[in-house]
């Protein structure tokens, strides 16, 4: 059986913007699984003693059930450039443990940090994020994405990002471009080249 991953960010003993993974979490069991009880798993992970003040990934493995729970420190990659790849089959709708379809496509980055999957002909996400395009006014975002991450959701629903259909030719028309996810903050996240 195939599992997924729900990764939140734990800063300073407190699980992050936590409300948005149990909808993530609890949609994903009951599509996948025909899971109908909802569960919070605020209540669920038991923070370790041991972990203390800082960042940590908090990363939940489960199909049906939740399998386990890790701590992990966290540390950004620390990436500059990407490589536009193509995939026209991808698919990663649901956050899964299997990320082969990922490794394949990142042998192809050359020397760039990570890739962005153009897929039929649509900008899509990076190899772990999405990404948020700066065109001088406004941060935009694929509606090609792969998948829906809980930053992108959350930053769409409060305005602070808007949705768009980019191909590799509207590129040339955005200042830079920021990747997001659960662990990476919008505010603090920096720029990226596209090459």
């Amino acid at each position: 059986m195939y599992r997924l991953i729900e990764s939140i960010k734990l800063q300073n003993r407190k699980l992050q913007h936590i409300e948005w993974h149990n909808k993530r979490f609890n949609e994903t069991r009951c599509q996948l699984f025909g899971m109908d009880e909802v569960l919070d798993l605020e209540q669920i992970i038991d923070i370790p003693s041991t972990i203390g003040e800082g960042v940590y990934k908090c990363r939940v493995l489960y199909n049906q059930l939740i399998e386990s729970i890790e701590f992990q420190p966290y540390f950004p990659r620390n990436v500059q450039t990407l490589q536009l790849v193509e995939d026209h089959e991808i698919d990663y709708t649901f956050k899964y443990e299997d990320r082969q379809a990922f490794d394949r496509l990142l042998a192809q980055k050359g020397e760039a940090d990570d890739i962005l999957i153009v897929r039929n002909g649509h900008i899509t996400d990076t190899s772990y994020s999405n990404i948020v395009f700066f065109d001088g006014e406004n941060w935009v975002t694929p509606d090609t994405y792969l998948l829906n991450g809980t930053q992108r959701q959350r930053l769409l629903a409060e305005g602070l990002i808007k949705e768009a259909d980019i191909t590799p030719l509207d590129l040339e028309n955005y200042a830079g471009a920021k990747l997001i996810n659960a662990m990476l903050d919008f505010e603090a996240t920096p720029f990226v080249k596209i090459i």
